[in-house]
């Protein structure tokens, strides 16, 4: 056994001035290690949607009715708060959950060598849309449930998977720059795939906001619009991205693209499929709770489905350093 190095007392200054690099001088991380770390982010990011939705959807929207206490006497919920209290206060306490995922992606971007600084950013800018999105949680709740204020929660949710599956990718890729690997044309129409899918999810929440599922069983603000109608209307779009998710296969294949667009499109295509046969055999059952959230994941899956076709459309492969060859002074030596 290698014997544990001792800690002076300028590594303690070090360790407390600049803690990352204190860290990175003495850890290199593999590969592995950083994919396995932002995979990790991303799964956390994905889980705090899905129970948040839980918390919603169990009519625990307001289990703690302040905020950032749960309650005005209490840090921590209390027995007399039931169930409720329960279910609202541990989807707080998944909050520090995430941001020690979010940590462990940024120390492990941190160490890697050599030095990433785009990675380690993407690390520090999921950190900072976590707390964002916990400050906007406490606003949630002392609006109570405002559903405009509900529906910023979500999308801001969103744009944490969005930096999150970024840096899942980046892992995987060199520095080097964007090389496409599909025509101008195909690019634009994978942007219009993607907006369309931003159109989508953010109408999934005017339609969360209009539905029957408050958040609480309390009296609680709703859109004032015919909830119906825009069910109707998130459908119609969601067909058009169906479409548009079969219609880029068959143009990747047409102009016989690579292997990773066309896998990645193929994914997309049945995630779409399976989110749609949940999307209808909920609004035909009066909208089950089960249900409801398994919609809410599958969401998150398409989001995620169509930021991966978005980046397979290019490779950076690493950037290899120069290794000068011998001089001239040396060979001669030599010779």
């Amino acid at each position: 056994m290698e014997p544990v190095p001792n800690v002076t007392r300028a590594d303690a200054v070090a360790a407390l001035r600049n803690p990352l690099a204190f860290i990175a001088e003495r850890w290199t991380p593999t590969n592995r290690t950083v994919r396995r770390a932002a995979l990790a982010a991303l799964v956390m990011a994905v889980v705090i949607v899905v129970t948040g939705g839980a918390v919603r959807l169990t009519g625990s929207g307001l289990g703690c009715p302040t905020w950032p206490k749960c309650t005005d006497d209490s840090l921590t919920t209390t027995s007399a708060m039931g169930v409720h209290g329960v279910i609202e206060f541990g989807n707080r306490m998944l909050t520090y959950v995430l941001c020690a995922a979010v940590g462990w992606a940024i120390i492990a971007a941190r160490s890697r060598k050599p030095y990433r600084r785009g990675l380690t950013r993407l690390g520090w800018t999921q950190f900072w849309v976590v707390m964002s999105n916990a400050v906007l949680g406490g606003i949630v709740v002392l609006v109570g449930l405002n559903p405009y204020t509900v529906a910023a929660h979500f999308l801001l949710s969103t744009a944490l998977i969005a930096v999150a599956t970024l840096m899942w990718q980046r892992t995987r890729e060199g520095d080097a720059e964007p090389r496409p690997l599909v025509g101008k044309p195909v690019q634009q129409m994978v942007w219009v795939l993607v907006a369309a899918t931003v159109l989508l999810i953010a109408l999934g929440t005017v339609v969360t906001g209009a539905g029957p599922h408050a958040g609480d069983s309390s009296e609680v603000e709703r859109i004032p619009l015919d909830w119906e109608n825009v069910t109707k209307l998130h459908s119609v779009l969601a067909w058009i991205v169906v479409t548009l998710a079969f219609a880029l296969w068959f143009v990747l294949k047409a102009v016989d693209a690579p292997k990773g667009p066309l896998d990645r499109t193929r994914d997309l295509f049945l995630i779409l499929l399976g989110q749609g046969v949940i999307g209808y055999v909920q609004y035909f059952t009066d909208l089950p709770e089960v249900l409801v959230g398994l919609h809410m994941f599958g969401s998150c899956l398409v989001w995620i489905g169509v930021l991966r076709v978005l980046l397979s459309l290019r490779e950076r492969p690493e950037i290899l350093a120069d290794v000068p060859g011998p001089s001239t002074e040396t060979t001669l030596t030599r010779a």
